[in-house]
């Protein structure tokens, strides 16, 4: 719960022809974290398989080609065939699922042009309602005449009198037989031969030329009854044609399903080649992570499932190796929902404390702090309660935050926003602000002591016992604040900074001083100026991080104030209007001040906490599995 699992390297000896078999079996246990194995790559120089994996990924690209036209995954029950899979199979199938997908894309492709072909015609009967006003016979008009020009197009409707008037005195008549959104649609006829200067009159006012298609060229009401049969037939066609690809996908869907087993029964296999497999001759390697505790439990499956002898050799995470290891941390049902949040901000490293039960305390605390009201704690924990679907992996964080804002309010004598309803049990913020401010100081005191104490452990894990002494996040960073912090409060009570507490103090930067000069590489000088400057640095943070603490103090009076607003202008509208303001301003302060409540606790988590301790570059662990689907 505290801290990933502890993890041992796994390396698989095994003649090749077992390695499918091997890869299966680690994949059916779902223990096995694949990972290149750079020491062994010159004893064992191939990389085996490699045609395999190829064939896996021509035939997984098609069968997910094939799905996606179907619109649904066959369902694959893990551990219903143990068989592995053999390179002749996957390039049987991948062959059957080119034959297949050729199949239904032939049929997918007349149907697309099918709703092509209709979405044409469709726009042709829109096109046709503008010439409806046109009783004549369109082709008649368009066709070639010896004498006369005529033309069919569009102009603004701003431009017209003017075109009209420049036409007439050129011999052409101009009629308008439709409008649309700021556009005219005209017709003009004039003598042939004055081409290129009613080019000119028309390009100027804007005039765009309509090229009438073929299909409108009759009459209008002969082009319209042509055109509704030609699309009563489309549709018919259309919808033939989608039953008979229905009909392909279905009778193709217990051969796409067994088809799918198949390819999941070969991922696993295909997975290790890609990232953990190698070999020299008829010998092959895997190599991996596995939680020690499933340790021995893996071996005993690989003894029932590999034929012939291998070897699996285990052994403890050598100290360079500890940033390849992958992190395992099993947290109980209700940490999850504040697990993901801290997965946003990163994975942790192997070996690290892991941070999930400290946001999930602190987090839940401090959004109670600054949101602390009885009745709006309480809605919030019934509407967390009541989330479902995607939703659902929230609830347990928002039914939390809402009890924990339930128990400030009755600290602070606080029911949706009413501060006279009972007495506060312990205060209520407005009468005394430097004591709510003075609180959450310490809390963020209190903060950092917790997380540099984490750091502490962190930094004797990755590095040893000296940078846990000495390192400014370790022993020495935490005399150094405490002392700090203790010699600030004594001068504050009693006038003066305290012999303790200066010693104490003085003994942390001295060890963060001598410990960062002696990690400095480079000429003399230069080390103890970089030196100095870590050191302040680190002085400055631990003060910077305490001071931001006190947005949880800003924040529970800012709660207070809003509501005080709220009744502010109640009172001015009196009767009814009193009470709906009373509800919206209540309803506003749980939306937009919750969030901003949750923003700054999540924001005080990440930077004045996670930042101290947690690198947060962690590899996840990301077993061989046999999945559905994919």
């Amino acid at each position: 719960m505290f801290r990933p699992l502890a993890m041992q390297h796994a390396a698989l000896w095994l003649v090749r022809e077992s390695a499918p078999a091997a890869a299966l079996a680690l994949a059916e246990c779902g223990v096995f974290n694949p990972d290149t194995s750079e020491q062994f790559k010159y004893d064992l120089p191939d990389l085996p398989e490699q045609h395999y994996r190829e064939a896996f990924l021509a035939a997984r690209n098609r069968m997910d080609k094939i799905l996606a036209q179907c619109g649904r995954r066959p369902e694959f029950a893990p551990g219903a065939e143990t068989r592995p899979v053999r390179l002749e199979e996957l390039e049987q199938l991948n062959a059957r699922l080119a034959e297949i997908w050729n199949m239904l894309f032939q049929a997918q492709e007349k149907l697309h042009r099918l709703e092509e072909e209709h979405g044409r015609i469709t726009q042709l009967l829109q096109t046709l309602d503008l010439f409806s006003s046109l009783d004549l016979d369109l082709g008649a008009l368009l066709s070639e005449h010896r004498f006369l020009d005529v033309r069919v197009g569009t102009a603004p409707s701003a431009n017209l009198p003017r075109l009209r008037e420049a036409l007439e005195l050129a011999g052409f008549l101009l009629t308008v037989f439709a409008s649309s959104h700021g556009m005219e649609h005209c017709v003009t006829v004039g003598p042939s031969g004055a081409g290129p200067r009613i080019n000119a009159l028309l390009q100027t006012a804007g005039w765009h030329t309509v090229e009438v298609p073929p299909e409108l060229r009759t009459h209008p009401e002969t082009a319209r009854a042509e055109l509704v049969l030609r699309l009563a037939a489309l549709e018919k066609e259309s919808l033939a044609q989608r039953g008979a690809l229905e009909g392909l996908q279905s009778a193709h869907w217990p051969e796409l399903e067994a088809a799918e087993a198949t390819l999941a029964r070969a991922a696993p296999y295909a997975s290790v080649i890609d990232s953990a497999l190698r070999g020299h001759g008829g010998l092959v390697l895997m190599t991996g992570w596995v939680p020690k505790r499933d340790a021995e439990r893996l071996r005993e499956l690989l003894h029932g499932r590999i034929g012939r002898p291998f070897l699996l050799k285990l052994r403890e995470p050598e100290p360079g190796e500890r940033p390849r290891v992958p992190s395992v941390v099993r947290h109980p049902a209700l940490l999850r929902s504040f697990a993901q949040l801290v997965r946003t901000y990163g994975v942790p490293r192997y070996g690290e404390i892991d941070p999930t039960w400290l946001f999930a305390v602190s987090f839940v605390l401090m959004f109670g702090m600054m949101f602390g009201d009885v009745g709006q704690g309480a809605v919030l924990a019934a509407i967390g309660f009541f989330l479902r679907g995607k939703l659902a992996a929230a609830r347990v964080l928002m039914v939390s935050a809402g009890f924990c804002s339930a128990v400030f309010g009755f600290l602070y004598g606080s029911v949706f926003g009413y501060e006279h309803v009972f007495d506060a049990l312990w205060i209520s913020p407005l009468s005394d602000p430097l004591r709510v401010l003075a609180v959450a100081l310490y809390w963020g005191i209190g903060f950092i002591l917790v997380v540099s104490l984490i750091k502490t452990h962190n930094l004797y894990v990755e590095k040893g016992l000296a940078a846990a002494l000495f390192d400014a996040g370790g022993a020495a960073g935490i005399a150094l604040y405490l002392g700090a912090v203790l010699g600030i409060a004594g001068w504050l009570r009693d006038g003066g900074f305290g012999a303790g507490p200066a010693a104490l103090a003085f003994l942390g930067v001295a060890g963060v001083l001598i410990y960062n000069w002696h990690e400095q590489k480079g000429p003399q000088m230069e080390r103890i100026l970089v030196s100095a400057v870590e050191t302040l640095e680190a002085v400055i943070g631990f003060f910077a991080n305490t001071l931001s603490f006190m947005r949880v103090g800003a924040f529970s009076l800012n709660h207070v104030a809003l509501a005080l607003a709220v009744f502010t202008v109640a009172d001015m509208l009196g009767g009814a209007g009193h009470w709906a303001a009373v509800v919206v301003g209540n309803l506003l302060i749980m939306v937009l001040e919750g969030a901003i409540v949750a923003i700054q606790a999540l924001r005080l988590e990440y930077y004045e906490g996670f930042s101290r301790f947690f690198s947060a570059d962690g590899r996840e662990f990301r077993p061989l599995q046999l999945r559905e689907g994919k």
